[in-house]
This record gives structure tokens, C-alpha cells and sequence, in this order.
């Protein structure tokens, strides 16, 4: 259970980032919005995505490992196409 919450809390951790360094550049190119709030907000809004695939994977009271990377493999597969 607690090795579950590391694997799953590091994993948000890292979408967190990966989305946030990658507004970095666009934001500080459009103006007008603090590179760190663009940045900010992009973390949280790809966390948020992850988050509520895995409330509703574990609906049933188990989370499984498979469904935890389907959780994360969406987000994986939108920062691979920018």
C-alpha cells in the first residue's frame, strides 16, 4: 500500500513538472502572464488529469498497477507528441 502511494505520488510529481517546464518557453513568448503562474498552472492542470483517472479507476476499492499506468499513459502520450 505505502510503496503504491510512492510510485503513484513521484509519478505526479514528475507530470507535474514535465508540464510545467513545458510552458515555460510559451509563456514567457505570449506575455502578459508571469512565467511561473503558466507554469504553475499547467502542472496543476496535468496533475489534476492523472488524479481523476485514478479516482475513477479505484471506484471499485482496488487499484490495480495496470490501471495506475493507464492513468499515467495518457499524460505520457500527450507530452510525446509536443
Amino acid at each position: 500500500m505505502m510503496s503504491k502511494f510512492k510510485d503513484i505520488a513521484g509519478r505526479i510529481v514528475a507530470v507535474f513538472l514535465t508540464s510545467a517546464l513545458g510552458i515555460i518557453g510559451g509563456s514567457s513568448i505570449l506575455g502578459g502572464i508571469p512565467v511561473w503562474k503558466a507554469a504553475v498552472l499547467a502542472g496543476i492542470a496535468a496533475s489534476a488529469q492523472v488524479i481523476e483517472r485514478l479516482a475513477r479507476a479505484s471506484l471499485d476499492g482496488k487499484l490495480t498497477k495496470e490501471e495506475i499506468n493507464e492513468a499515467f499513459g495518457a499524460v505520457t502520450a500527450k507530452l510525446e507528441k509536443k
